[in-house]
């Protein structure tokens, strides 16, 4: 789950507090115009009137946003406040990357000279210290998220929450003490996935958990899958002298990406560095090794016709196979909730559904974030998490999730939002209208130049019938900055030639997009 840092929330969330204040399992309810589940609990009926089962990105988002609309609010953080984006993912990652991508760019000599700049003796690095950073890191975020909750009268329960059977119901795992809510939101966020004949023991054979930890930088390290959490490891691991090699199950390296993105990222994160990958295969048999002694063994078979076609011996092997939701064991099935391989089905306003085939809503019950299985990133279960609340208040809401933007933070980074050049195409056919699209690039871009980052493209694709912008996908320096203008350009449904009429900042690495958004529209930009 990405991608989320909130190093100032104690001092922002006293600007979103009710003006009133609350006690824990109130007798008495607040005054309030609103016409919600606050007036279920008027009478004593419940112990709160939203209770949010899980404490990520998405839990914490809605839990804010519950209080800022005087809900009173308890969330189960399972003694994890933060969830995986702070503890196990975004958070942490991003600091391991900023260590690691001062030390390639320190590194890399030739870079150096163009800028004028020579270093002196060998540049070298301290991999506790660099671990250390990471989980500084999430440590400082982690507290200011209980700050947050704490500072706005959220009520926090340590132990995990299950759903009893029973309307409304909400179990303490660890002190089996039940509590009540007019309204429940599930977001238990999700785990990593570990496919079958894997063995972890997350010191030589590890998920992104184990990984974080940085244990050791192997000299030769396999990840298993190529997409957003493998490639930001393999920009760590090569920057700190590792070789890397892929093993991706698809027949293309990066699949999810957009192709032509793809290809480029290949050209500037794979071939010019120490990585190969395999492709089209599976690693069907993933042995752990012992340090320095003894090596991981990864047998890989063809992922068609499943016979074995190599066998790899490394140093270590992370596991980037994807995630699965966290809902095991939860109450779900004693609650009349039936999943597919874990998610949960809801509707567009996050209300839970009893299946995802012609399922009916469960009253009182929403699950936002990876459990849902709609978009698992960290903002997309923040923004899920708004709007179940805007929902629980009777304002009906749905997230717009063509408009949410995400983000690879590799050097350079990729970022992304809408679907992929060739998804567009087809939905273009399929719905009978004609796909434009325009390109900017950063070689001509003085900002870039300036950086001698010069390398990378923006793609923008629109309806040409109307104009709006349908996706934009970008590869180059600070791309997941640069992405957020183009994210709300879809969500506020903007034309190319409204976008190629509002000036950008020079020099500035925007021009790129302005560059193609001129373009859109049969414009020249300097």
């Amino acid at each position: 789950m990405r991608f989320f840092i909130a190093s100032t929330l104690i001092t922002a969330a006293t600007a979103f507090a009710p003006t009133s204040t609350t006690t824990p399992l109130r007798t008495l309810p607040q005054t309030t115009s609103i016409a919600t589940s606050l007036s279920a609990s008027a009478c004593g009926t419940y112990d709160f009137d939203v209770i949010i089962v899980g404490c990520g990105v998405g839990g914490h988002g809605a839990a804010l946003h519950s209080r800022s609309q005087s809900l009173t609010t308890a969330i189960f953080s399972g003694s994890d406040v933060g969830g995986t984006c702070v503890n196990r993912g975004c958070v942490p990652s991003k600091a391991l990357l900023a260590a690691s991508g001062r030390v390639r760019e320190m590194q890399a000599e030739q870079h150096l000279s163009e800028f004028g700049i020579k270093v002196e003796g060998e540049v070298t690095f301290d991999r506790e210290g660099v671990a250390a950073h990471a989980k500084q890191l999430a440590n400082r975020v982690k507290g200011n998220l209980e700050g947050s909750l704490v500072a706005l009268g959220v009520d926090i329960v340590d132990g995990r929450g299950v759903l009893t059977g029973k309307p409304n119901e909400v179990r303490d795992e660890s002190s089996g003490k039940v509590y009540t809510a007019k309204d429940i939101i599930l977001a238990p966020g999700s785990i990593p996935f570990v496919p079958p004949g894997v063995t972890v023991d997350e010191k030589t054979v590890y998920t992104s958990d184990g990984a974080l930890e940085l244990q050791s930088v192997p000299e030769w390290v396999a990840i298993i899958g190529s997409g957003y959490i493998g490639l930001e490891f393999s920009d760590v691991y090569t920057a700190l002298g590792s070789e890397v090699t892929f093993i991706e199950a698809l027949p293309n390296i990066m699949p999810t990406f957009d192709r032509e993105i793809a290809k480029q990222a290949e050209r500037l994160l794979i071939r010019e560095r120490p990585i190969d990958y395999r492709t089209g295969v599976f690693a069907s048999e993933v042995t752990p090794g012992i340090p320095g002694e003894k090596p991981v063994t990864i047998k890989m078979i063809d992922a068609e016709t499943k016979e074995h076609v190599e066998t790899l011996e490394v140093d270590a092997a992370m596991v980037a196979t994807g995630r699965v939701p966290n809902t095991a064991n939860m109450g779900l099935e004693e609650t009349g909730i039936e999943t597919s391989r874990g998610f949960v089905a809801v509707d567009e306003k996050m209300r839970v559904l009893t299946k995802h085939d012609d399922g009916e809503v469960v009253p009182g019950v929403y699950c936002i974030g990876d459990a849902n299985g709609k978009m698992m990133l960290a903002h997309a279960a923040s923004a899920q998490g708004i709007s179940a609340i805007e929902n629980i208040c009777g304002r009906a809401h749905e997230v717009n999730h063509d408009a949410i933007p995400a983000a690879c933070f590799t050097h350079p980074e990729i970022a992304m939002v809408g679907p992929t050049e060739e998804q567009a195409i087809e939905l273009a056919a399929k719905e009978g209208w004609e796909l434009g699209k325009s390109q900017g690039s950063f070689r001509a871009n003085s900002k870039a130049l300036a950086e001698l980052e010069g390398n990378g493209m923006a793609k923008v694709l629109y309806n040409k019938g109307t104009g709006k912008v349908v996706a934009v996908h970008i590869i180059g320096i600070h791309a997941a900055d640069l992405i957020q203008e183009c994210a709300n350009a879809v969500a506020a449904g903007t034309t190319v030639k409204e976008l190629s009429m509002m000036v950008h900042t020079h020099p500035t690495l925007c021009e790129v997009l302005d560059e193609a958004f001129k373009g859109a529209v049969g414009m020249s930009a300097h």
